[in-house]
């Protein structure tokens, strides 16, 4: 980025013009990090900035307005003159038989999102690990981990996660922990084609003549130039992961009662479309908000973190 200073010189001569303050003009070049023209190329994105304000309003009302709001899910019945009303300032999402349907919204968007969030972390985590190792090795341990990887990519994650909730343990944490695993091969193909584009480059070599560990360039070197290609993997886990959860939650095989969420909720409100549309769309509404709002914060990321984009135009 180049900053002008003006410097106003008072120096009179006899030439045409003479007595006006001569002006010198000096640039200089402040230097920016890579994080600060992602961030950059990130606020330009409209919809991305858009999408990541009602990401962050979405969570807010899920594990703020639970705490503040005087409803409480499957807790405090509502009085039995405003059973099955519709949305109003007393009940903005409206009620049904027994409970307020805007505290009965933010439990299920939070326990959805909690969902989703252990989906992200634990697929990129193991994803990333699983990547580097495979492509810094290369050889017979690469082999060995990718064919484990396509092995595991041929399981349904949806049918393995109703396996396990038809077991009897279809609790909020397995749920995420099964996604989630079935998720890294995805993430650890990605890492893995970045690693192997990265390891015969000359810091590596240079890593290696100084007497690093195999350890140390994996988790100081490799690892972190992966950054960017997980940032853009998380984000896009935690839409799909809201999805799969709504998906699994809806048929049955999701998080199970008493315990509610975002699936749970649409499941049970399916048959009073026509009659109490509400419990319906307002669940409906927020599965579609999470799942936009947080791809388009993945398109945006995506664009801003491209490597190729070494330049900043103005």
């Amino acid at each position: 980025m180049l900053e002008t200073h003006e410097t106003i010189s008072g120096e009179e001569t006899g030439e045409p013009g003479a007595g006006k303050p001569r002006v010198e003009r000096e640039f200089t070049v402040k230097e920016r990090s890579y994080w600060q023209m992602a961030g950059r190329r990130f606020l330009r994105h409209r919809g991305a900035v858009v999408s990541l304000f009602v990401f962050i309003l979405l969570v807010v009302f899920a594990f703020v307005g639970e705490k503040v709001w005087h409803y409480k899910w499957n807790g405090n019945f509502i009085d039995y003159r405003d059973i099955s009303k519709a949305p109003s300032l007393k009940h903005p999402f409206g009620t049904d038989e027994r409970y307020d349907w805007m505290a009965e919204v933010m439990r299920g968007t939070q326990q959805s999102l909690k969902v989703a969030f252990i989906i992200a972390l634990l697929g990129t985590g193991a994803g990333a690990v699983w990547g580097v190792v495979s492509g810094y090795f290369g050889g017979f341990i690469d082999s060995a981990l990718m064919r484990l990887a396509d092995l595991v990519l041929t399981v349904p994650p949806l049918a393995l996660a109703a396996a396990l909730a038809y077991s009897g343990g279809g609790k909020l944490w397995q749920i995420g922990v099964v996604l989630g695993a079935v998720s890294a091969p995805y993430v650890a193909r990605v890492v893995r084609g970045v690693v192997l584009s990265l390891r015969e480059r000359e810091f590596i070599e240079a890593a290696r003549a100084l007497g690093a560990s195999n350890l140390r360039i994996m988790w100081r070197h490799l690892l972190p130039n992966t950054t960017p290609v997980l940032i853009v993997n998380a984000t896009l886990l935690i839409a799909t992961g809201i999805l799969a959860e709504t998906a699994l939650s809806y048929v049955g095989f999701g998080i199970q009662s008493p315990d509610t969420s975002l699936g749970i909720l649409i499941s049970h409100a399916q048959g009073a479309v026509t009659t109490r549309p509400w419990l319906f769309y307002f669940p409906g509404l927020f599965i579609i908000l999470i799942a936009l709002s947080v791809s388009f914060i993945g398109d945006g990321l995506r664009d801003a973190l491209d490597p190729r984009q070494t330049r900043e135009r103005r």
